[in-house]
């Protein structure tokens, strides 16, 4: 069983920054895929960005060049760096895990709401 705890979210004007973390509650280091996803009112969840075996990372088109995902192994967590925020971005922001487990588990977080004002 993994627990997923995110912050960092918040209000920001349109140009501004904001940084996501992601703490697990225990060691990531063999997670499959740690990452972010996002959901706007009325739309589907997507998928934002991803670490993919502690090594490659994937972005959304709409966010490369502007968000940076990392992890610190060492604080089992995950940030997300989103740097150039839109209003378009605004949205509830999930950290998710993909966990080596007898079956291969999802887990995701309570999520964290993110507004970005034009």
């Amino acid at each position: 069983q993994v627990q997923l705890v995110e912050s960092g979210g918040g209000l920001v004007q349109a140009g501004g920054s904001l940084r996501l973390s992601c703490a697990a509650s225990r060691s990531i280091f063999s997670f499959i895929t740690m990452g972010w996803y996002r959901q706007a009112p009325g739309r589907q969840r997507e998928l934002v960005a991803q670490v993919v075996s502690g090594v490659t990372t994937n972005y959304a088109d709409s966010v490369k060049g502007r968000f940076t995902i990392s992890r610190d192994n060492a604080k089992n967590t995950v940030y997300l760096l989103m740097n150039s925020l839109k209003p378009e971005d605004t949205a509830v922001y999930y950290c998710n895990a993909l966990v080596s487990e007898v079956v291969p588990r999802t887990y995701w977080g309570q999520g964290t709401q993110v507004t970005v004002s034009s």
